[in-house]
């Protein structure tokens, strides 16, 4: 993608409205908070404590809006404490440049490396780095730093305490995690009633996993409906696959076809009933005639062999799922057994017990290829840059143009670009907003502080539509703040434009100039994947030839490792499709023969994975040899991917070969399978496989291709315009 048409598609996603559930509710409580800790700050102290708090309480609420698993009120509380701390310790050595530069680029070095532990992490800690630039400037001496940075931790508190007082559908978030991924397997189940090979894209269900895992305290008040219903979800999905399938399941065409239509359309019925059940906490009707549907008739179910099978255990499992959609997630009262933790939940450290979790994942990261490395050297430079180019500017709030660089600055291009493109569109409307409403009604500190909370309202109700219209409204907040504490609006409109503008320009500069383009990383990312579906494939033979406990127990975490794998490769693909970088070792057209490879693959095993035998089973010495050589093929693979040579797969081949010699196939579905995959790796060698030569033409070829299509898109011959 060239400069042009990539920052066009900056534009166009940065003043996107996205179609998002509002919460107007949780908007209004937090808001309520921000009002409390002003209206008291000005009442009892002064309008500069009421700045402090209005930020501590802001700050502090905008990250319990964050995608989290924790509970809200620990969120706010760690958010209030972070930004106090970093305002005092931000105080103490702001005194002179030589003192505060260093601490503001290792702190927001350190901020940068949070993005290790996820994205709450990464913004909160972001936060505390804007909060550190603007609070130095209030207090006069360290004790009156100590007492700006108790008002701003207060402002922290008070979130939490309205949290505790006015609960707004607890268990929410989980609740939505859970629906969603039920809801994604019903919606898998009605696609492969048309397309019986549709591929599975498992991110909600990795989604619901992470919510799944919970602390102590969060066990011990969880509803029942999130206990059971993840895990059949789980156990649906490889069996409608199965039974779709027109190689191991349902044959193509005729009664047999018609019949698992019927289960898939049933399955679907069922399982989003279940879905809403977990999302209101109320009983769902099941779609009615789905009873009939259920019933596997042994004299004339017209499904035969692997099919039957799949339908038999199809029906088992969806009956479960309609006792929870009927039952309302009740069917399980009983409080949770307080026994060792590990056996009843999936743990979640406590706040007091990070410290390991968070060196565990920080470490790993401490390397100069890395995305979030690099991010962090990135924040530290426009932090400092940003502060000293604006101390020496004559603007009074020489801070807003570094803090508009740490917030705009994510680890990727499109992002950070998009985000910058956002807030600069964003501070333009805002303070154009909130300059027309003070020049109508003058100076004066209670109505500013009231039009800060009705602007913080708007901006925490918006939050989720568009990171450009949010910030409309933090702008006028921040411009009515100021007016409060007494700053002029002819002052500060003028200089918070200025300065936004210097600060997203620095943010996007830095990453053109210290990159962590994904681009370069996609041959390395496929052979991850391409890994990591190898060794879950051999896991599922594995089951085969020994069905035992530790066999399942490998299958389920080799699952869970491909499944990280195929996320790491779709993100990090989905980013290289919007860099302006031209294709390193994989073309595109490359990368999407190779994913639909690598999908089949991953398929076939699901399918296997439907039929993995009973522990009192025979066991299947076939199927080790397989898994053996499937899994020293694709590893080696793996290595000829990255290092850009042709993969091979004799030994696969000479697997299969021996098994035809074999006397008989104690499972067809485990021989078909087999063959399936050894179909998906010969795509996969095809997709990546080449020459010297046919590199140089493909690589000339693909850029031929990207100009053409710019150039269609350009003069409206595209696809797009033709079908208009």
């Amino acid at each position: 993608m060239r400069w042009l048409r990539a920052f066009g598609e900056v534009v166009r996603s940065g003043l996107t409205i996205e179609e998002t559930r509002l919460e107007p509710l949780l908007a209004l409580r937090t808001a309520a908070g921000v009002a409390i800790v002003i209206g008291l700050a000005l009442w009892l102290v002064s309008p500069a404590y009421a700045a402090s708090a209005a930020l501590g309480a802001y700050s502090a609420g905008g990250a319990t809006f964050q995608r989290t698993w924790r509970p809200r009120k620990v969120i706010a509380l760690g958010a209030g404490a972070g930004l106090a701390l970093s305002t005092f310790v931000g105080y103490l050595v702001a005194g002179r440049l030589v003192t505060f530069l260093p601490l503001l680029a290792v702190w927001a070095f350190a901020a940068g490396m949070a993005w290790a532990l996820g994205s709450t992490a990464g913004i909160v800690a972001a936060t505390t780095v804007g909060s550190m630039l603007v609070t130095i400037t209030l207090p006069t001496s360290v004790g009156r730093a100590l007492e700006h940075a108790g008002v701003i931790a207060l402002g922290g508190v008070a979130q939490a305490v309205l949290i505790l007082l006015f609960p707004i559908r607890r268990w929410g978030a989980h609740r939505d995690a859970l629906a969603d991924a039920l809801a994604a397997v019903a919606d898998h189940a009605r696609r492969l009633r048309h397309d019986p090979t549709a591929p599975f894209e498992p991110e909600p269900l990795m989604t619901a996993r992470d919510a799944a895992a919970v602390t102590p305290s969060q066990a011990r008040t969880r509803p029942p409906v999130l206990h059971g219903p993840r895990g059949l979800a789980e156990r649906v999905l490889p069996v409608i696959a199965a039974l779709a399938d027109p190689d191991v399941g349902a044959p193509a065409e005729g009664p047999g076809r018609d019949r698992a239509r019927e289960l898939l359309d049933a399955a679907a019925g069922v399982l989003d009933a279940a879905a809403r059940t977990v999302r209101r906490g109320t009983p769902a009707e099941v779609p009615a005639g789905t009873a009939e549907v259920l019933h596997v008739d042994e004299e004339h179910e017209v499904l035969e062999g692997p099919a039957r099978q799949a339908a038999e255990r199809l029906v088992e499992l969806l009956g479960e799922v309609v006792e929870i959609a009927g039952s309302g997630g009740a069917r399980d009262k009983a409080p949770t057994p307080h026994g060792p933790a590990s056996a009843q939940y999936m743990v979640r450290p406590t706040m007091f017990r990070l410290l390991p979790v968070v060196v565990r994942a920080v470490r790993p990261e401490l390397r100069r290829d890395s995305p979030v490395f690099r991010h962090a050297v990135r924040l530290a430079a426009v932090a400092t840059l940003g502060y000293l180019i604006a101390s020496r500017l004559p603007l009074d709030h020489g801070y807003w143009a570094p803090i508009a660089s740490v917030m705009v600055l994510r680890p990727d291009f499109h992002r950070t670009y998009a985000r910058a493109v956002a807030r600069l569109a964003g501070t333009l409307a805002g303070v154009a907003l909130a300059t027309g409403v003070v020049r109508a009604l003058g100076p004066d500190a209670h109505v500013f502080g009231a039009l800060a909370v009705v602007s913080v309202a708007l901006s925490y109700t918006l939050v989720r539509t568009g990171y450009a219209y949010s910030q409309c409204f933090t702008a006028a907040y921040v411009v009515f703040l100021l007016g409060m504490g007494g700053q002029a609006w002819g002052q500060t409109v003028p200089e918070r434009v200025v300065l936004t503008l210097i600060g997203g320009a620095l943010a996007m500069l830095a990453y053109v100039v210290f990159p962590a383009w994904e681009t370069p990383r996609l041959p390395g990312r496929l052979a991850d994947w391409l890994a990591a579906n190898g060794h879950y494939a051999a896991a599922v033979l594995r089951s085969y030839a020994e069905p035992t406990r530790e066999h399942r127990a490998e299958m389920r975490r080799a699952l869970l490792a491909n499944r990280e794998a195929r996320a790491a490769w779709q993100e990090a693909y989905d980013q290289a499709r919007q860099e302006p970088v031209r294709p390193r070792g994989l073309t595109s057209r490359e990368a999407e023969e190779a994913e639909e490879a690598l999908k089949g693959f991953d398929r076939a095993a699901m399918v296997m994975e439907s039929h993995v035998p009973q522990g009192d089973s025979r066991f299947a010495p076939e199927a080790e040899r397989l898994a053996e050589a499937l899994e020293a093929d694709t590893a080696q693979a793996a290595v000829d991917v990255r290092e850009h040579r042709n993969p091979d797969w004799g030994r696969v081949e000479e697997a299969l070969h021996a098994w035809e010699g074999a006397a008989g196939d104690r499972s067809p579905v485990l021989r078909r399978g087999a063959e399936l995959q050894k179909r998906a790796l010969e795509n996969l060698a095809s997709a990546v496989s080449r020459t010297p030569l046919e590199r140089d033409v493909g690589s000339a070829r693909e850029e031929q291709r990207v100009r053409a299509a710019v150039a269609a898109e350009d003069d409206g011959s595209g696809p797009g315009h033709r079908s208009g």
